[in-house]
This record gives structure tokens, C-alpha cells and sequence, in this order.
């Protein structure tokens, strides 16, 4: 951890909404004159679209577990730590891009699916913002979750988590709902030993939680509203936490447990920054302080 460069992540898994909170942090940075350097997680996979095929047709054929987006076997878990370490000490690393489609890989003259070139971060940067799968993972090599000054985990109730994925990859990958199904159960392991265990190291959990029948994912229609759901909010330090000031600005709202409020899905977004944006002044002020 660093006061001088903090470093926040933002972990959750494929379809489970970090982006939501990503944009949140967008409109706190642009509003309170904050530049962030970016980091986005998929660019720390060891493998490309290509290799990451050709690994999981070799390990069907050999009768062994295939890797996973999920685990060590498909990602550079060094390569976060050594980054957040980087960042925090000196306030530089260097990053990548990964290429998800035609539009993102045409300037840089590469197929989709392949890498950047490593290159230095933005220099000046007030912090170091991350937002992808292993922002608070530890194994028995690695220890990412300890260079994090704010970590937010996302994660709504699996199977709406499995709904949202089965719609997202059929409607803009041209995925079958029978592909997306095996994805998820070769990718289990993986996501019970290095997904699930970094909620339990989170500063911050939103989790959705559905109020219509989500009891079989796998032919669900259409993917709940936030309408249609409540977020759960757990805090790991509920001492440090206004939850009377929480629940007079956000309406509807009511706490669950002494560390937890509950809020109306549509008012996620406002939540998130009635709660982070006091977080992020802080870890500025510690910034300007420790120069």
C-alpha cells in the first residue's frame, strides 16, 4: 500500500458488472479533477485468443484440466503484483493492451485476441485504477491484495452472474448458450479458489442481488433490471462508514447487518459515489500530505 501513489482495484468476474462501477469512478475522477492511470486486468492473460484455444483443445485431448481466464495457468499473476508494487513505490509501471475486437486492434495494425507491446504508464498520474479479475487475488506465489489501498469487489448472486455472461457473450461474441454453459463449468474450479476467496480481502462489496425468479439460469430470457434487484453493500470496516448519513440520501435504503445497507438496484450508481468519492478525497489529501 502507498499513501504517496494509491492504487485501487476494482475485481469481479466476467458479467458480474464491474463495469458499472467503473464508470462510477469515471464520473468521480472527471468531477473531482482526479487522472487516474488505467489499467484494464484482461491484458495480464498469459495467453491469447489463439493460444488460449489451442490450450484447451491440448488439455481435452490429454484428459486434464483445461485453464481458465479464471486461473494461474492463463494469467501473469506476478506481473499485477509487480505492477501494484511498482506503482505504489514509485508512481510508474508499464502496461499492455488486450485487443478484444477488430475496432480496438485497427490502430495498432494486429489481429484481435493479441497483446500490445508492454509500454510505461502516463507519467504525472494521481493514481492507479485497475479493473478486472484479480485485483485482490493471493496464491501461495503471489500476493496482489496487499498493494491495494481501496479494493471493490463486485459480485451479484452466481446465477444472476451466469445469466448476465450467457447473454452478453451470445448477443456480442456469437457465442451458443450450450458454449457459454461449458465455459462456466470448465472454468469452476478456478473461479471457487482464486475468484470467490478475494470478496473475503475487499474494503467494499456491491453485490445485486435479484428479486425475480433467477432459479435456472440457463434458459433465462432476458437478464434482470436493476428495477428488478437490490444491492447489497457490505463494508469491512464499518466503523469508519456515516450509515446514518448513507440512509438519509439514499431513499429506500435499510441496513441488513451492523457492516451492511441494502439499496434499491436502480440507485446503484448513486451509491457508489455517495460512498466512494469521501474515500477517494482521502486517499488524495494522504497523497498531497505525504509529498
Amino acid at each position: 500500500m502507498s499513501r504517496k501513489h494509491p492504487v485501487i482495484a476494482v475485481t469481479g468476474s466476467s458479467g458480474a458488472g464491474t463495469t458499472t462501477v467503473k464508470r462510477a469512478f469515471e464520473h468521480i475522477f472527471h468531477r473531482e479533477k482526479i487522472n487516474p492511470a488505467v489499467v484494464e486486468g484482461d491484458s495480464f492473460h498469459s495467453l491469447d485468443r489463439k493460444g488460449m484455444k489451442e490450450a484447451i483443445v491440448a488439455a481435452e485431448k490429454g484428459g486434464t484440466r483445461a485453464p481458465s481466464h479464471f486461473g494461474p495457468e492463463a494469467n501473469h499473476f506476478d506481473k499485477i503484483e509487480q505492477m501494484f508494487r511498482a506503482y505504489g513505490e514509485t508512481g510508474t509501471a508499464s502496461r499492455r493492451y488486450y485487443l478484444h475486437n477488430e475496432d480496438e486492434a485497427a490502430p495498432y495494425k494486429q489481429e484481435p485476441g493479441t497483446f500490445t507491446p508492454w509500454a510505461p504508464l502516463p507519467a504525472g498520474t494521481d493514481l492507479l485504477f485497475y479493473e478486472g479479475l484479480h485485483g485482490g487475488v493471493v496464491t501461495d506465489k503471489v500476493d496482489v491484495a496487499q498493494h491495494v489501498d481501496l479494493l471493490i469487489g463486485v459480485v451479484p448472486i452466481v446465477n444472476l452472474e451466469w445469466i448476465q455472461k450467457i447473454h452478453r457473450d451470445c448477443a456480442e461474441r456469437g457465442y451458443s448458450a450450450e458454449a457459454v454453459t461449458d465455459t462456466i463449468l470448465r472454468r469452476m474450479y478456478d473461479y471457487v479458489h482464486y475468484v470467490t476467496p478475494q470478496f473475503s480481502r475487499s474494503h467494499i462489496n456491491f453485490q445485486r442481488v435479484p428479486t425475480v425468479d433467477t432459479s435456472n439460469p440457463f434458459i433465462a430470457r432476458d437478464i434482470p433490471t436493476p428495477d428488478e434487484s437490490f444491492v447489497v453493500i457490505r463494508f469491512h470496516d464499518s466503523k469508519a462508514v456515516d450509515f446514518p448519513y448513507l440512509l438519509a440520501m439514499i431513499h429506500d435504503s435499510f441496513m441488513s447487518r451492523p457492516n451492511t445497507i441494502v439499496v434499491p438496484g436502480g440507485k446503484m450508481g448513486f451509491a457508489m459515489e455517495i460512498i466512494l468519492t469521501p474515500l477517494i478525497h482521502d486517499m488524495i489529501r494522504a497523497k498531497a500530505n505525504a509529498r
